[in-house]
């Protein structure tokens, strides 16, 4: 399923970033904790600020690119421990030929939003895992975004630690 970067989100009273994935055809969103460098790095490359010097992030992409090859696509491939694990397809990937290398998905969120790759996850990982959110233009989209954010308020990461079992949705 192909999801969009909704934005960076600070879950209190933690003070922890998290950025949200929204589903391109659907209302599921899904909250992924990160550092602050990365919730930086990704905020910068939503809003088109380029820092004096390259990030980490736009050198990554700079190497890509110098060396001839194509950021195809950012996979979150699986929530392990809490964790969510992704993967970058370059040039289509293994499967087409090209290659795939492991990555952390806030490290995969930044660089996708410099290359202008599409973020995609399997649907199990969005049942696993989604944020159930009502269409934006219901009537009550407001409510629901307002529970929404009630819920990272009051969600942290270890809520989503399982120890190997998917969490209860």
């Amino acid at each position: 399923m192909f999801l969009e970067v909704s934005g960076v989100r600070v879950e209190m009273p933690t003070n922890t970033p998290i950025v949200l994935l929204r589903e391109r055809d659907g209302s599921r969103y899904l909250p992924i904790w990160i550092g602050a460098a990365e919730a930086t790095a990704i905020a910068y490359a939503q809003q088109g600020v380029v820092p004096p010097r390259p990030l980490t992030h736009d050198l990554l992409r700079l190497v890509i690119g110098e060396l001839g090859h194509t950021l195809t696509r950012v996979r979150i491939v699986a929530l392990h421990d809490g964790v969510f694990h992704a993967a970058l397809d370059i040039d289509g990937g293994a499967e087409a030929g090209g290659f795939t290398v492991e990555s952390r998905s806030s490290d995969a969120i930044a660089l996708a939003l410099r290359m202008d790759a599409p973020v995609v996850a399997p649907r199990t990982l969005l049942d696993e895992a989604g944020v159930e959110i009502g269409d934006e233009d219901s009537p009550n989209a407001e409510d629901e975004v307002e529970r929404f954010k009630e819920f990272l308020d009051q969600v942290s990461p270890e809520d989503f630690e399982t120890g190997g079992e998917p969490p209860a949705q």
